[in-house]
C-alpha cells in the first residue's frame, strides 16, 4: 500500500504527534513538501502531506489560520506538518483549532527531525509500494499464463478474477459473451454487448470505462484494424498498480492467443476448400478422409449450404445477366441494428457464423471464394440460424431505409439450399446458386431453395425483362382496346383461364361463344400467333400475369 498519515506517525525514527484530525489518518500521502509561502495552494496537485515552520503566518490569529487550512483543505492537501521549536515553541492553538474545524490532520514535527527525513520516510514507502505492485505484477504474470496454457482462456479469466477481486469476461468477434469467471458473471457481462459492439467500431487497441453496479472496464484486443475479440474486467473501484499489471498481462496473453490462431485458421480454411472441392466433385469418402476430425462431424449430419454474395457483387452479376434489376432501397444502420461489417460484409458473415457455431459447439465450414464465400453448416444448427437472423436485419434494414441508401458493400445477398448430404453436395450447392440468384432478383438478403419450391414460378419473373417481354407482346391488343373497337385483353384472360373453354369464357364475359370466337381471330390475326400452339398460350398467360403483377 502507499504511505498513509498513519504509518509517517507511527514511524519510529519520525517522532511526530498528532494534534488534529486524528481520525482522518488513514488517507494515502502522494508526496511531501515544503513551503513557507503565504497561499502555496496553486503549486499543490492534491494528496500532499504539506511542511510549513509558519515562517511567513501569524500562526496566532485565528481568522488567518481559518482561510489558511481552509484554502489547504479546498485544494486537496491530505495532512499539514508544523515543526516546532523554530519559529514557534508549540503548535499555536489558532492553527489547530482551525485544522480541527476543517478536519485537515495536523501533525507536530519536533525540532529534532528535519523535513528532509519526512520528506525521505514517504519517498522511500512510495518506492516501496511500486517495487512490491511491479513484483506483484510479475507473479500475476507468470500465474496467468501458467493457466492459460493448462486451461486456456477459462483458466486464465479464473485467475484475473482473484487477482483483481472482482470478475472477467471474454467477447467473441461478435460481441457474445464466451467465457466468464466467476460463473455468476457471464450474466452481468451480457449486459455490456452494445459497450462492447461500441468498441468494435474503433481500432484496436481500444479501451472504455462503463459505470453502474460496478467499474467495468472494456479492452479490445487484436492488432489489426478490426478487433477479433474484446475483454471485460469488473471491480469494485478502480485498479491499483498490481491489479493493473495483471490485467495489462492478460491483455497481452489474450491478444497473443488470437494472434496465433490467425495462420491455424488460415490453414483450417485451405483444408475445408479441398473438402468443399472434393464433395462437389462427388468424392464424399475422399472428403471425409481429409475433413477428420476437424469437419468430420459435419458430413456425418444433414448440412445446409450457404452462398453469399456482397450486394456491389451481386449487382454486377445481375447487370451481365441482363437483369439490371437489384435492391430498391438499402440498409441505414442509424434505423436498424445491423452488425458492422467495417466494409466487408463477407467477412463479417463469416466471423458471425463461426462465432455461433464455436458458441453451440457445431462444426462449420467456411471457404472464401473469390467474391463469394461458401459455408457449410448443421442444418438446424446455430450457424444457419445466425446467418438467417443477419439476414432478416439486412432486411428490415431495407424497408426502414427508404429513404436514406447506404452503400452497397454493406449489404449481403445470400442463397441457402436445402438440407442435404455429402452425396448430394453438388446438388445442394446448385440449390444454393438458384436461391442466390432469386435473392438477388428480387432485392432481398437472403431466399431458401425450399422457399421457391413451395411457391409460385411468377415472383421469379419480376424483373425489368420479363416485363418488358410481356409488354411488348401484349402491346398491339392494348392499343387495339383503347381504340374502343372491342375488349381482347380482358376476352384473351377469360378464354385462358377456362382452357379455351368457349361457352364457360363467353359466360364470364357476358357475351356470346361467337363473339368471343371472333375475338380470338382478331388476337391471331394482331398477334400473328395461333392459339392452338401450347406454348403461346403458355407465353401469353405469363405475360397476362407479369402485367397483372406490376399494375398491382
Amino acid at each position: 500500500m502507499p504511505p498513509t498519515l498513519a504509518s509517517l506517525v507511527h514511524h519510529s525514527a519520525l517522532k511526530l504527534t498528532v494534534r488534529a484530525g486524528e481520525d482522518r489518518l488513514d488517507v494515502p500521502v502522494r508526496w511531501a513538501h515544503v513551503s513557507e509561502l503565504a497561499d502555496p495552494v496553486p503549486y499543490m496537485e492534491g494528496g500532499e502531506l504539506l511542511l510549513i515552520t509558519a515562517l511567513t503566518l501569524d500562526a496566532e490569529d485565528p481568522d488567518a489560520m481559518r482561510r489558511y487550512v481552509k484554502r489547504l483543505a479546498g485544494a486537496g492537501v491530505v495532512g499539514l506538518g508544523f515543526a516546532v521549536g523554530v519559529n514557534y515553541e508549540e503548535t499555536p492553538k489558532a492553527l489547530v483549532d482551525a485544522a480541527e474545524g476543517e478536519g485537515l490532520p495536523l501533525l507536530e514535527v519536533p525540532r529534532r527531525t528535519p523535513f528532509l527525513a519526512i520528506s525521505k520516510a514517504v519517498s522511500a514507502a512510495i518506492a516501496a509500494d511500486q517495487y512490491r505492485a511491479v513484483t506483484a505484477g510479475f507473479a500475476a504474470q507468470r500465474e496467468l499464463t501458467k493457466q492459460a496454457l493448462s486451461d486456456g482462456p477459462q483458466g486464465l479469466l479464473a485467475a484475473l478474477a482473484g487477482q483483481v477481486d472482482g470478475w472477467a469476461a471474454l467477447y467473441d468477434a461478435s460481441g457474445a459473451v464466451v467465457a466468464a469467471a466467476p460463473e455468476w458473471a457471464g450474466r452481468r457481462a451480457g449486459r455490456l454487448t452494445p459497450d462492447v459492439e461500441r468498441l468494435r467500431e474503433r481500432p484496436a487497441p481500444a479501451s472504455s470505462v462503463v459505470g453502474g453496479e460496478d467499474r467495468v472496464e472494456l479492452h479490445s484486443l487484436g492488432t489489426g484494424r478490426r478487433p477479433r475479440a474484446a475483454l471485460a474486467v469488473g471491480t469494485a473501484a478502480a485498479l491499483g498498480t498490481a491489479e493493473r499489471y495483471a490485467v495489462h498481462s492478460a491483455i497481452a496473453l489474450l491478444t497473443l492467443t488470437t494472434e496465433r490462431s490467425r495462420p491455424l485458421h488460415a490453414a483450417e480454411q485451405r483444408i475445408g476448400a479441398a473438402v468443399l472441392r472434393m464433395l462437389l466433385a462427388g468424392q464424399p469418402e475422399h472428403a471425409r478422409t481429409v475433413a477428420g476430425d476437424l469437419y468430420g462431424e459435419l458430413l456425418d449430419a444433414p448440412f445446409r449450404l450457404i452462398l453469399a454474395e456482397s450486394a456491389s457483387a451481386s449487382a454486377a452479376r445481375a447487370h451481365a445477366d441482363g437483369h439490371a434489376r437489384v435492391a430498391a432501397a438499402k440498409p441505414s444502420k442509424a434505423q436498424v441494428a445491423v452488425p458492422d461489417t467495417n466494409g466487408d460484409p463477407l467477412g463479417g458473415l463469416a466471423e458471425i457464423v463461426e462465432s455461433a457455431a464455436a458458441r453451440s459447439g457445431e462444426s462449420v465450414l467456411v471457404v472464401p471464394d473469390g467474391e463469394r464465400l461458401v459455408v457449410l453448416a448443421v442444418d438446424g444448427g446455430a450457424a444457419v440460424a445466425a446467418c438467417g437472423e443477419y439476414a432478416l436485419a439486412l432486411d428490415a434494414a431495407r424497408t426502414g431505409a427508404r429513404e436514406q441508401p447506404a452503400a452497397e458493400e454493406d449489404e449481403l445477398v445470400v442463397g441457402l439450399s436445402a438440407p442435404a448430404g455429402p452425396i448430394a453436395a453438388a446438388g445442394a450447392y446448385k440449390q444454393a446458386e438458384q436461391a442466390l440468384s432469386v435473392a438477388r432478383r428480387r432485392g432481398r438478403s437472403l431466399v431458401e431453395h425450399e422457399e421457391l419450391a413451395a411457391g409460385s414460378v411468377l415472383p421469379l419473373l419480376a424483373d425489368d425483362a420479363v416485363r418488358a417481354f410481356a409488354d411488348g407482346l401484349l402491346r398491339p391488343l392494348y392499343e387495339h382496346d383503347a381504340t374502343g373497337r372491342g375488349d381482347l385483353v380482358a376476352s384473351l384472360r377469360a378464354w385462358l383461364s377456362r382452357h379455351g373453354q368457349w361457352d364457360a369464357a363467353a359466360a364470364d364475359l357476358g357475351v356470346h361463344r361467337h363473339t368471343l370466337r371472333y375475338r380470338m381471330r382478331r388476337v391471331e390475326e394482331i398477334l400473328g400467333r395461333s392459339l392452338d400452339d401450347p406454348d403461346v398460350r403458355m407465353e401469353l398467360w405469363l405475360a397476362l400475369k407479369t402485367t397483372a403483377a406490376a399494375a398491382e
